[in-house]
């Protein structure tokens, strides 16, 4: 009969294949294309022969897929499946569906709605632009709150004490325009608050500003919206326009998941 202590060894070696096992799609998730078996040991410091017997049983059930020859890896088809199904059935992204089609019907340009994950925004939900000149950003793409309209929207809704503990004093910036200090953007975030929406002047992509609004259903807020507008595009009076149309989309909004 097993002991109790072969028990608590057994157990703990079937939570820490876990922990390999989601922190290799995770990488393979941050990391799109193919990579080597060397590559991904290198990158994450496991042993190769548990890396290799990991990779091949991920392989067999779908969660990982290689190349013609083998020997390379990249993420499987069941991971887009999963995903696809937790976005399927978020009640915040149902109830945020006709919204989003009005304020892109309004706007005419690209709308996002993305949900704080730690010290980033990931994207739910997209509607592109009508322009030919547009932004583009997929579903499921994750950035630094900081360096995002809707991001720091979400941000402004924490104390001061919780962004301290929540990121690092030195920010890694996407663009010359990024925030590197963590002070200068709690100061932004006093402004947000008092405004009610952030601005993403080019901090992740050069040529295109955002305007973003949290939606209130809890606090602190965990979702955003935001308008996407390439500078080119933008005038004071289109400004005010997405500005105005933005705030209408979060009482909409705010009725809209009041059950949640």
């Amino acid at each position: 009969m097993p002991s109790p202590n072969d028990a608590a060894n057994g157990g703990g070696a079937q939570v820490k294949s876990a922990v390999r096992t989601v922190e290799l799609l995770e990488y393979f998730a941050g990391n799109t294309g193919m990579h080597s078996l060397a590559e991904v040991q290198e990158q994450t410091g496991y042993p190769k022969s548990s890396l290799y017997m990991l990779l091949r049983t991920l392989v067999e059930l779908g969660w990982v897929e290689t190349d013609a020859t083998g020997t390379r890896y990249g993420i499987g088809v069941r991971a887009l499946l999963v995903g696809s199904s937790y976005i399927d059935g978020d009640e915040a992204v149902a109830a945020a569906r006709p919204t989003l089609d009005r304020i892109a019907d309004d706007t005419g340009e690209t709308i996002h709605l993305a949900r704080l994950d730690g010290t980033s925004v990931v994207y739910l939900a997209t509607r592109q632009s009508q322009h030919s000149l547009r932004p583009f950003t997929r579903i499921g793409r994750r950035l630094p709150a900081y360096c995002t309209s809707h991001g720091k929207a979400l941000l402004a809704t924490h104390t001061d004490e919780q962004i301290r503990r929540l990121l690092p004093e030195k920010l890694e910036p996407l663009t010359e325009h990024s925030h590197t200090d963590r002070e200068q953007l709690i100061e932004e975030l006093h402004r947000i608050r008092e405004l009610g929406y952030a601005v993403d002047r080019e901090e992740n992509t050069l040529g295109v500003r955002c305007f973003g609004v949290a939606i209130p259903y809890r606090h602190p807020a965990r979702d955003a919206i935001s308008v996407s507008v390439p500078v080119a595009r933008l005038t004071p009076g289109r400004e005010q326009m997405i500005r105005d149309a933005l705030m209408d989309a979060r009482d909409r909004l705010t009725l809209a998941t009041r059950h949640i």
